[in-house]
């Protein structure tokens, strides 16, 4: 029950050049240095034995525009469809890894393969972030990512959702107010 989570479009490539993408929502950050991500992939996806063989994957985070591609991405297989084609997803080559990224995801994490633990269901298998690429059109000029412009997709409890209005950033709850300048004598109503 601890929703909402990103639903994510994991990219992997075989070591023929076979290229697949699949849906995930059990996914997150487990440590920040070194950059660590972790995806949970039930054992029977075909993406499974391929980031598993290759050692290597591409975490593509996704928006409402690619909503329909992500749940059609999760329930069609990539052993009988190439969902690339069938979602009109653009694969494009990765800096640091094989797999591909996908070019109309505004961020692209690559990974290698640290780790697999088996967990049930699902294998979570945690990567080592080794490069991220994210499109220029959510960069403002100071070089900040400006995330809340892509209209990041999540997924809650069986639903899919774009994040709503924004509230404030880390540490807003305890930040000193500024002063404003006013009159303490004068009350404003």
């Amino acid at each position: 029950m601890l929703y909402p989570l990103p639903a994510v479009l994991v990219s992997c490539a075989d070591r023929k050049g076979r290229k697949n993408v699949l849906t995930v929502a059990w996914t997150g950050t487990v440590c920040s240095d070194p950059a660590m991500v972790y995806i949970s992939v039930r054992p029977g996806r075909y993406s499974h034995d391929i980031i598993k063989d290759t050692g290597e994957f591409v975490i593509n985070l996704t928006t409402a525009e690619l909503s329909k591609a992500a749940d059609y991405c999760g329930v069609k297989s990539g052993r009988d469809t190439d969902k690339f084609a069938e979602c009109g997803l653009t694969a494009i080559p990765s800096k640091h890894v094989k797999a591909p990224s996908i070019a109309e995801s505004p961020v692209s994490i690559e990974c290698r393969l640290a780790s697999i633990t088996p967990l049930g269901s699902h294998d979570m298998m945690i990567g080592e972030v080794i490069g991220v690429s994210v499109d220029e059109k959510y960069v403002d000029r100071s070089g900040r990512l400006m995330l809340e412009k892509t209209r990041p997709l999540v997924y809650c409890h069986g639903g899919y959702f774009g994040l709503g209005s924004y509230i404030g950033h880390f540490g807003f709850s305890v930040r000193k107010k500024k002063k404003s300048g006013r009159n303490p004598g004068i009350r404003r109503r």
